[in-house]
């Protein structure tokens, strides 16, 4: 990447500001001139229709181009000072002539004023390890319902290289056989391939279609009328954490609070295998503790304090006795659907 690409990354021009800062219209060409280190040097800039930015710089005593400052191992003070007022030049223009976007390409930006416009969610920006990985999540259930992420395209295909943007949306698996015919869409990336699909946003698909698509991710958000009010399954890893241990003092323990959950809320902990069954339920007592998880890309450090309501014998509410209440698959916290919860409420 230049050092024009990583200053102007994520940005957008507004050619009525670029000249009144000074830049000259040459045919299909904004140029800028300004000379440096006590007239030593000359920068030429110049940006095109699309917004590109690209700068030279040169030395005046001889009239050459000066490129040593693009090396990155050249060293020394005299090649560090042409660098950094070369930048410090494109950084003032940056400033001046141009406005922050919140993704690289300009569909990802217009997606996201979309989804904002239409749903008022803001993308969220989760790991600190993936500064330009951003979640859409509705607000109700706290689910996923789109993940814009930047990657390099030989991800996607090996053929290929260069930095993208794609996002990737929950969709039914034969529509996702079906779009999968089509220029612009990819088996998803980092996520279950059965029911997500990757779309590149560089203006291969367009905005209404993505929209449209989108519209259907969200619908697997939405809570569904016949899930219980406050009351959710959570899945708990026995490899990871000792529960009875931690329940011996008091039948009161920390755990992860992943959404907004409230006080008073029921939480049935599913352990996975070797038992794969909902074993316990807790009752909230409190929520936004303050906790420093191991993982530190997690970015929201929160925990809640849950207290024992009753356990359950093993087996008596396994994972092929819940796929009679509907439920296929438990990855991450969900809601309780309300006649299993009367069946648990009635019957156990």
């Amino acid at each position: 990447m230049t050092i024009e690409e990583e200053i102007f990354r994520k940005t957008k021009i507004d050619f009525d500001k670029v000249s009144k800062y000074g830049f000259k219209k040459d045919k299909s060409l904004y140029k800028y001139s300004k000379n440096i280190m006590n007239n030593t040097f000359r920068v030429d800039i110049e940006i095109d229709n699309d917004g590109i930015v690209k700068g030279k710089v040169y030395d005046l005593a001889f009239g050459d181009e000066y490129t040593n400052f693009r090396i990155e191992d050249s060293t020394g003070s005299f090649v560090g000072q042409v660098r950094d007022e070369f930048k410090s030049l494109l950084k003032d223009i940056r400033s001046n002539c141009f406005t922050r976007e919140t993704f690289i390409y300009e569909q990802s930006n217009r997606i996201t004023k979309a989804i904002k416009e239409k749903y008022g969610d803001e993308p969220e920006f989760e790991w600190e390890k993936f500064p330009g990985y951003a979640t859409f999540r509705n607000k109700d259930s706290k689910k996923w319902y789109g993940i814009i992420m930047n990657l390099d395209k030989s991800k996607l295909d090996k053929n290929s290289t260069g930095e993208i943007e794609i996002i990737d949306i929950k969709l039914e698996e034969n529509e996702i056989e079906y779009l999968l015919k089509q220029d612009g869409f990819y088996p998803a990336y980092h996520m279950n391939k059965k029911s997500w699909i990757t779309i590149i946003l560089n203006n291969t698909v367009s905005d209404e279609k993505i929209m449209s698509l989108i519209e259907k991710s969200y619908s697997y958000t939405i809570i569904n009328k016949n899930s219980a009010k406050n009351e959710w399954i959570v899945p708990a890893n026995p490899k990871y954490f000792d529960i009875e241990k931690a329940l011996k003092k008091n039948n009161i323990m920390l755990w992860k609070q992943s959404t907004d959950i409230k006080i008073n809320d029921i939480i049935y902990l599913y352990v996975g295998a070797p038992y794969s069954s909902i074993m316990y339920k807790f009752k909230v007592i409190e929520v936004n503790i303050p906790y420093k998880y191991k993982d530190k890309n997690i970015k929201i450090q929160k925990a809640m304090k849950i207290e024992l309501i009753t356990k359950y014998e093993k087996g008596k509410l396994s994972f092929s006795k819940l796929k009679d209440f509907g439920i296929n698959a438990i990855r991450s916290q969900r809601y309780m659907p309300l006649t299993l919860s009367k069946y648990i409420n009635k019957e156990i």
